[in-house]
């Protein structure tokens, strides 16, 4: 017996049940029982609410309920909610200010919300959707239309929270790959920031600053089936190597696919290391014709590898790091105008002669903020 708010809820959970695959007897399969939703109320009357409890308790729905905003909110604060059904009038606060504090949430911006008027006009519609609710329903109303909505609202829950879940697996896989070599330590964190710093510089639009960032930390995601005799390799790779590291983009690029979210990130993931006079791979694709953000990202992956120990090399300093990236610009391989970019972010950084990732970038802190702000809105593209 668990007790939330003001009414107490039995949750029993039936043990696995087994079926038998038509694969064969070696392949049965436990199947979950089907997750129950959470419907959060919160009306101050106890007719309405007592109401709304026992329509969608009878429709198999676990339902907690709240008289007050307050109330509500703690609740949030403890138990996950699938979706809110609140009146739009409450005594410390109206439906509106709430569903503003919902989505300024980064723990509650993705929950449903369904506001109840008591008063069917058309302004208390726009009023309501305008503040952060899914939709508006007045009183008195159909119980079969409130089912309807609610099914609606939980079937947009369970496909956000897949989403969520993908993206959460793809990013830990990427971390793994990372995880597999020690010199690589905090590679994709330094890789984000800087990305999306130089993307700030170009005044590029937020969802292209999302992809940077999440392109930091999937760009190599491919590597994850690269055996670690070549990805670990203490020297130089034999040709027969290269060609086995050279499939980490491709496959990067397949593992990521079907994620819509990523969608902006393939171009990134498959072409971060083609060249700008075409003798880059996995296309050998020239000029205008990279991707614009893998150019951006390639900057930021280019200056941390040199600038970084790793197993075949030694780390040398942003200075040093930085002729050999003009060298190479000046050979044809890098986009010349964001090399002069990358130089000006830099500039007085480089003249101090500072060799710290940190302390070279003089607007770290900012750039920090910046995509503690990015995070909120990860999955909104």
């Amino acid at each position: 017996m668990n007790k939330v708010g003001d009414v107490s809820v039995n949750i029993s959970v039936p043990p696995p049940r087994v079926v038998a695959s038509a694969g064969g007897p070696w392949a049965t399969l436990f199947v979950e029982p089907p997750k129950r939703a959470t419907i959060l109320v919160v009306d101050d009357l106890d007719i309405h609410r007592e109401a709304l409890r026992r329509l969608l308790e009878d429709d198999g729905y676990c339902v907690l309920c709240a008289r007050r905003m307050s109330e509500a909110m703690e609740i949030l604060d403890q138990a996950p909610v699938d979706l809110v059904i609140l009146d739009m009038l409450l005594p410390d606060g109206d439906g509106m200010e709430f569903c503003r504090r919902l989505r300024a949430d980064r723990r509650t911006e993705l929950i449903p919300a369904l506001m109840l008027s008591r008063t069917a006009t058309v302004e208390c519609e726009i009023e309501g959707i305008g503040s952060g609710a899914d939709g508006v329903l007045s009183r008195p109303f159909h119980p079969d239309v409130l089912r309807a909505r609610v099914r609606s609202k939980l079937r947009q829950k369970a496909i956000v929270d897949r989403l969520e879940d993908s993206e959460t697996i793809i990013l830990a896989l990427a971390q793994t790959v990372e995880h597999r070599d020690y010199n690589t330590a905090g590679h994709c964190d330094r890789l984000a920031a800087m990305a999306v710093a130089m993307g700030m510089a170009m005044k590029l639009p937020s969802q292209h600053l999302v992809a940077l960032h999440r392109g930091g930390y999937l760009h190599d995601m491919g590597k994850i089936a690269i055996p670690d005799s070549i990805l670990l390799k203490k020297g130089p790779l034999t040709e027969a190597e290269w060609a086995v590291m050279r499939t980490h983009t491709l496959t990067g690029e397949d593992i990521c696919r079907p994620i819509k979210c990523l969608s902006q990130v393939l171009p990134i993931v498959r072409s971060h290391h083609e060249r700008w006079d075409g003798s880059g791979y996995p296309d050998g694709l020239a000029g205008d014709k990279i991707p614009l953000l893998a150019r951006v990202l390639q900057f930021a992956d280019i200056y941390d590898a040199l600038t970084s120990l790793r197993s075949y090399k030694p780390a040398i300093s942003s200075a040093e790091s930085l002729c050999i990236m003009q060298e190479e610009t000046d050979r044809g391989w890098h986009d010349p105008e964001l090399m002069r970019l990358f130089l000006s972010l830099r500039h007085d950084a480089v003249r101090e002669g500072a060799e710290s990732n940190a302390a070279a970038w003089q607007d770290v802190q900012v750039m920090r903020d910046s995509l503690a702000n990015l995070q909120s809105s990860l999955m909104r593209y």
